[in-house]
């Protein structure tokens, strides 16, 4: 994922040190039940598009405009599926730490708006809709996990899911 502006500053005056990030993911689905998926150029995986929220954006507009710079899709956020916070230290290959909050969305597709992805930076190597059911390889543990979480929230009540541990 590349490095907002204001998280190069602050590694200026940091250092490695661990930052916590609030940062979103998105379950785009088209009206065919497929999901948006992205093949990732830093790692090589399928995953569904996540960024880090900029200070003082929305949530769900940081999910609008990372799945457009990403995939180029035009997508509106529907629901809030859950909030979660990572339990684990991300140790970057430069050094830099990281533990992120994710908020993942579900989002249909914007009426009027592009609904053919295509790869729009260059922090994917390909994207495209994927049946739920026959995802492919290699997929992001964390996909996997979030895959998961829409799967519990639709079976569920509609509410978000936390976490209260």
């Amino acid at each position: 994922m590349a490095t907002p502006k204001f998280i190069l500053e602050l590694r200026k005056k940091i250092g490695h040190d661990p930052l916590w990030l609030i940062g979103v993911s998105a379950y785009v689905e088209d009206a065919d039940g497929r999901a948006l998926l992205g093949r990732r150029s830093d790692t090589g995986e399928w995953a569904m598009v996540y960024g880090i929220n900029e200070p003082g954006e929305e949530p769900a507009v940081t999910v609008v405009r990372e799945v457009k710079e990403e995939t180029g899709v035009d997508c509106v956020p529907t629901d809030l599926v859950s909030v979660k916070s990572s339990t684990q230290m991300i140790a970057y290959g430069n050094g830099d730490q990281a533990m992120y909050m994710d908020h993942l969305f579900v989002c249909r597709l914007a009426d009027d708006g592009n609904t053919d992805p295509f790869v729009g930076d260059d922090e994917s190597l390909n994207v495209g809709w994927f049946d739920v059911n026959d995802l492919p390889s290699p997929l992001a543990a964390t996909t996997v996990e979030r895959m998961g979480y829409v799967r519990q929230w639709k079976a569920g009540d509609g509410r978000a899911l936390f976490s209260l541990q």
